[in-house]
């Protein structure tokens, strides 16, 4: 359970900085990224789905730069924008890596 908490929240960082990446074109509005069982869906409207498993979440995005700010449930977690398009988790979260879905 704390472990899927960790998630909802780094997901949410990521939803923040998608919102602020969207005002300088974004990176990942319209895209979903997995990353095993976790996957996220960022909309056109500033708001992604993280859903671990068979939970969703609704979570709200920001994006600036090459980061991405998922908040989810009032936790925030930063995603940073690799150079292939995928996107990293916090260094400080269990979630690793997810890949952009093509």
């Amino acid at each position: 359970m704390k472990a899927i908490f960790r998630s909802v929240s780094a997901c949410a960082l990521v939803a923040l900085a998608c919102l602020a990446i969207a005002g300088c074109g974004s990176k990942v509005k319209g895209n979903t990224y997995d990353g095993g069982i976790v996957s996220i869906a960022f909309a056109s409207d500033g708001k992604a789905t993280y859903s671990a498993g068979p939970i969703s979440t609704e979570c709200t995005y920001t994006e600036s730069g090459s980061k991405v700010t998922l908040t989810c449930s009032g936790q925030p977690a930063v995603f940073t924008v690799d150079s292939d398009g995928n996107l990293n988790a916090p260094p400080d979260s269990m979630l690793g890596k997810f890949t952009k879905r093509k």
